[in-house]
């Protein structure tokens, strides 16, 4: 190894090159990008996006950030294209060719093909003069002065610049949509995220038992309901709504304060007018409300109607904090 070249200088440098070529595309966004994105907004069909080596692992992407954002894509490899793939590409759809040079042998055999069908065809490359920027009907140019590599070969500024502008391209058009948040639900249903946007208080408290006792109740039976259903917490009722809470932390209070807890009952510790949550509220703002509050637990209502307790534990669990 050059010890005269320590790691995080070489690294630095190398995330530098990145970011100033990233931020060089902007001032390369013309009318064209306009175009491309109102194309696609026409279109009837989906968006084709294709490229070859690098270029195609980053159209790959490019079109996984497309479905995800609610503009029906698919990946289609240049090379295998010209070997029976074509067939993907139907009447309606938009065609979005990605290629550094513009200038490759898969490219110009591919274009003219696609050009053929009629397709709109919309050219991401770093060269706008090359055969694709010309045979594009929009170009997105992708030019960078150099690559991140010092001996300006392998294929790292560039392609970053191409999948930053697929970003913007997918971005912009999620956007103008107005794909929203619950939009954003269908397309993520599994794993965190997906619970973020779709999972609901209601969902959580009806897996947690209910504790619960009646505003006259003594202090015993107000320890016990707290301790078996292991909540730390119970709600105070009269006439079935709520009107307190007890938490673990009032019991340790009132330890500390009475030297007998004989005759003692819930309305004499509780605090009242406890904070609730709607049963219909997403989980992660009742997630937000306990972060704001500085609080571990939340009673769940519906309308008036106690239905729960949401615990921050259970939030943990389900992997939304």
């Amino acid at each position: 190894m050059d010890s005269t070249k320590p790691i995080l200088d070489i690294a630095k440098k190398t995330i530098g090159m990145q970011r100033d070529a990233i931020g060089h595309l902007v001032s390369l966004l013309d009318t064209d990008f306009e175009g491309a994105v109102e194309s696609i907004l026409r279109s009837k069909g989906r968006v084709i996006v294709t490229g070859i080596g690098k270029s195609a692992i980053i159209a790959s992407k490019i079109t996984a950030t497309l479905n995800s954002t609610g503009t029906p894509a698919i990946f289609m490899h240049a090379g295998d294209a010209i070997h029976g793939d074509l067939g993907t590409i139907q009447e309606d759809d938009v065609v979005v060719c990605i290629s550094k040079s513009g200038s490759t042998p898969e490219i110009k055999m591919l274009v003219p093909l696609i050009k053929r069908g009629k397709n709109t065809l919309i050219s991401m490359t770093g060269n706008p003069a090359s055969f694709l920027g010309q045979q594009g009907d929009f170009i997105l140019n992708t030019h960078v002065e150099k690559e991140a590599c010092p001996n300006n070969l392998a294929p790292t500024t560039s392609t970053t610049a191409q999948l930053v502008m697929g970003d913007a391209l997918a971005l912009t058009l999620l956007q103008l949509k107005g794909f929203d948040r619950a939009d954003f639900a269908k397309y993520h249903p599994g794993g965190a995220l997906g619970k973020r946007l779709y999972l609901r208080v209601a969902d959580i408290v009806t897996t947690n038992q209910k504790p619960q006792v009646d505003i006259d109740a003594d202090i015993k039976k107000v320890i016990v309901e707290i301790s078996e259903k292991m909540l730390g917490v119970t709600a105070v009722l009269q006439d079935d709504k709520i009107v307190g809470v007890v938490t673990d932390g009032d019991i340790r209070r009132m330890l500390n304060k009475y030297d007998s807890i004989n005759g003692l009952r819930a309305k004499d510790i509780m605090t009242s007018n406890p904070q609730t949550i709607g049963a219909d509220v997403l989980a992660i703002e009742a997630l937000e409300l306990m972060q704001n509050r500085s609080i571990s637990q939340l009673l769940a209502v519906e309308g008036e109607r106690y239905q729960g307790v949401v615990h921050l534990h259970n939030l943990i669990n389900e992997g939304i904090l």
